[in-house]
């Protein structure tokens, strides 16, 4: 199924966007927990439930994939961007995350999966006055 980090990252988006629960339910461990960027938790259940609730992704992808792998367990940074809406109101366009992923007979499965907003992005909080963004000019 999943037997590549890189292959969970290219199947479970398109199950997001697709809102496709069956797959969804096979890509999540059994105790999986979704933190949102405004810190709420979805447990395993309610997380399938999104879709049911008014949930639609017109296009979402994971970008710029940082993948730490440690045994049968991995964190994984990366960028979720995403367009679409729940209950009508748009969603953040785009999201940075870590996953956690831990490897079963199946493949690799999301076990746990916490965003947040990138300021100044569509849908985000705006940067603070005076702030700047992360870059290679401030590290110097």
């Amino acid at each position: 199924m999943t037997d590549t980090i890189q292959s969970f990252f290219a199947e479970w988006p398109r199950a997001e966007q697709a809102g496709d629960v069956a797959r969804l339910d096979r890509l999540l461990t059994d105790d999986f927990v979704g933190t949102g960027p405004l810190g709420f938790t979805l447990p395993r259940p309610a997380w399938l439930a999104r879709f049911g609730q008014g949930l639609r992704y017109d296009g979402f992808s994971v970008e710029d994939l940082q993948p730490h792998e440690h045994g049968d367990s991995a964190v994984v940074l990366g960028r979720h961007r995403q367009t679409g809406s729940f209950g009508g109101a748009p969603i953040p366009q785009v999201l940075q995350a870590t996953h956690v992923l831990t490897r079963d007979g199946a493949g690799w499965r999301l076990a746990a999966v916490h965003m947040s907003f990138v300021a100044g992005t569509p849908g985000a909080p705006p940067l603070p006055a005076g702030a700047r963004g992360r870059g290679p000019a401030d590290d110097a």
